[in-house]
């Protein structure tokens, strides 16, 4: 088990990019680097759309925005806690 975990969290926090966190690391979303690297591929998705606006169909292509919250097992609101 402790050789998986050695390989298993380091590629889950630095390489990995999940989807509910805008494609980014958890390591770069935890350090804060996640508005830079954000604005980072919306100025290449820009360029690309400049240079060829026929590739893109239907509008201007964004990048991924960052969720305000991410949860794995997301505790119940006090609402809910109630009933």
């Amino acid at each position: 088990m402790r050789a998986f975990c050695l390989r298993f969290f380091p590629w889950y926090n630095d390489e990995h990019r999940h989807s509910a966190l805008g494609l980014m690391t958890p390591a770069m979303v935890h350090y804060d680097q996640a508005p830079l690297v954000r604005r980072q591929r919306q100025a290449v998705l820009d360029a690309a759309y400049r240079a060829h606006p026929e590739r893109f169909v239907r509008k201007a292509p964004r990048a991924p925005e960052l969720q305000q919250e991410v949860w794995i097992n997301k505790p119940p609101d006090s609402a809910e806690k109630s009933q």
